[in-house]
């Protein structure tokens, strides 16, 4: 089992390491997103330690998109934005202290509804 996941954690470098900017953002939502199924599951299964980490993992994620945020030109849509991670990153503490399952639904498709307008932006390096 080790072994397995040492070979995983070389290929998650290996990805990184030769992605895009755009698909460097793109790999964090799809990690925000499983560690919030992830946390779901552990809530299913009374996994109080598994959620917790997982829940603290999708904050992490969350507050990398917002540290990827251009500060210096804030537009009132990257503000909408940062207001949203902000909003996504409270309502994951509250379904961790409340352990409710519908408040990590609605953050999976907060992010899920960012997600889907950043994948059809589509990346700018590779247009001609």
């Amino acid at each position: 089992m080790l072994a397995l996941r040492q070979y995983q954690k070389i290929g998650a470098q290996a990805q990184t390491s030769e992605a895009s900017p755009h698909r460097l953002v793109q790999m964090l939502m799809e990690g925000g997103l499983d560690r919030i199924a992830q946390a779901s599951g552990a809530m299913q299964r009374k996994d109080i330690a598994g959620k917790g980490i997982a829940i603290g993992k999708a904050i992490g994620i969350i507050g990398g998109l917002r540290e990827g945020l251009d500060r210096d030109n804030m537009t009132d849509d990257l503000n909408r934005l940062d207001n949203l991670y902000l909003y996504m990153t409270r309502r994951l503490s509250e379904a961790n202290i409340h352990n409710d399952p519908a408040i990590l639904d609605e953050v999976r498709d907060l992010l899920t509804t960012v997600k889907e307008g950043w994948d059809a932006i589509g990346d700018q390096s590779t247009a001609p």
